[in-house]
C-alpha cells in the first residue's frame, strides 16, 4: 500500500497508529489503522508522524522508516516472529541488534523497541509496507 509514513501518526496517550485524515476546526481528524474509526485529536495534542522519528545508533540517528525496512526485510515482509509483550530485554536487544546493528544500546530502552515491533507489526498487518525515502527526501539528501 502506498502509504506515505508523514500521514501515519502516533498519539500521545493513545495505543495504536493513524492515520491523518483532514484538518479540523479544533485540531485533526484521524483514522485508527486497526480498527478505522474515526476520531478528532484536539490541537493541544502530542501528535507524531512516524516519518519525523529516528532511532539513536553510535554515530547518527536514523529514520524509523529505515529500520522498518531493515525489520521487513529480515521478517521476509510479515509480521516479527518477536512477541514483543513477552520478550525478554534480552531478546529485545537482539532482534533490535539484527534491525539496526549499532543502535545505541545506552539510549534505546526496551519500551523503544517494544513500541517499535508493535508500531511495525501494525503498519504490516494492515498493508503499509512502502518504506522507501519519499524522492524529495532522497534528493535532498544527494544535494
Amino acid at each position: 500500500m502506498k502509504t506515505d509514513l508523514t500521514r501515519v501518526l502516533a498519539i500521545s496517550g493513545q495505543s495504536g497508529l493513524f492515520h491523518f485524515v483532514s484538518q479540523s476546526r479544533t485540531g485533526v481528524i484521524v483514522e485508527g489503522l486497526a480498527d478505522k474509526k474515526r476520531t478528532n485529536v484536539a490541537a493541544t495534542g502530542k501528535v507524531t508522524s512516524l516519518a519525523d522519528i529516528s532511532i539513536y545508533t553510535d554515530e547518527e540517528e536514523v529514520p524509523l522508516r529505515k529500520v522498518f525496512k531493515n525489520i521487513y526485510d529480515m521478517e521476509g515482509g510479515k509480521p516479527t516472529t518477536i512477541n514483543y509483550r513477552k520478550a525478554s530485554n534480552e531478546e529485545l536487544a537482539d532482534f533490535m541488534a539484527k534491525a539496526l546493528p549499532n543502535y545505541d544500546r545506552d539510549h534505546v530502552y526496551p519500551s523503544d523497541m517494544k513500541k517499535l515491533i508493535q508500531w511495525y507489526n501494525i503498519l504490516v498487518e494492515n498493508g503499509v509496507t512502502d518504506f522507501e525515502a519519499p524522492q524529495q527526501e532522497e534528493a535532498e539528501s544527494a544535494e
